[in-house]
């Protein structure tokens, strides 16, 4: 629903219009519309973050890192738009709602912990970092996602013993 009307749109009301279920099902479990924007950005930080451990390939070291970081983000951001905005849009709303602070919080941590697997801590949070701008990039001003320039960013904070490829002209 909130793809659909952005975060304004988001009432109890309208939430159970949208589910087809009487206003005070909405109320019983989610007393306030705080604790409905808590919950509608858990179930949307599922994204990237879901997308990377299920692909498996941070598990093997002779996968090379940024190169698969660079495609995995790239097949995230060509999939649902309306999925991919509704994630910002309630990440970012954390700017004003301190409810959703460390919900959003969470949002790089799980992607964080899967590139810990391979790199050191500070680095992979410059790398949830850089997924983040990338795709607040792609959101907000169209351009096109472009993984060799992604490849080539990611290659940069990737330490080289974590990386197939040949990084010598860095």
């Amino acid at each position: 629903m909130v793809g659909e009307k952005g975060i304004g749109g988001l009432s109890h009301r309208s939430v159970a219009a949208e589910a087809d279920v009487p206003l005070g099902s909405t109320t019983y479990h989610f007393k306030t519309l705080d604790e409905l924007m808590v919950a509608a950005l858990r179930q949307a930080n599922e994204g990237f973050a879901k997308t990377v451990t299920a692909s498996g390939a941070f598990e093997d070291t002779r996968v090379d890192l940024a190169g698969e970081l660079a495609k995995l983000l790239g097949e995230w951001l060509a999939g649902d738009r309306a999925d991919l905005e509704l994630e910002y849009e309630l990440y970012l709303s954390a700017l004003r709602k301190p409810a959703l602070q460390p919900v959003a919080a969470e949002c790089g941590e799980g992607l964080a912990e899967v590139l810990r697997r391979r790199t050191d801590p500070v680095t992979a949070q410059a790398l949830v970092a850089l997924v983040d701008g990338i795709c607040l990039q792609v959101l907000l001003t169209g351009v096109r996602y472009d993984e060799a320039y992604a490849r080539e960013v990611f290659n940069r904070l990737v330490p080289s013993g974590d990386c197939s490829e040949d990084r010598s002209g860095d």
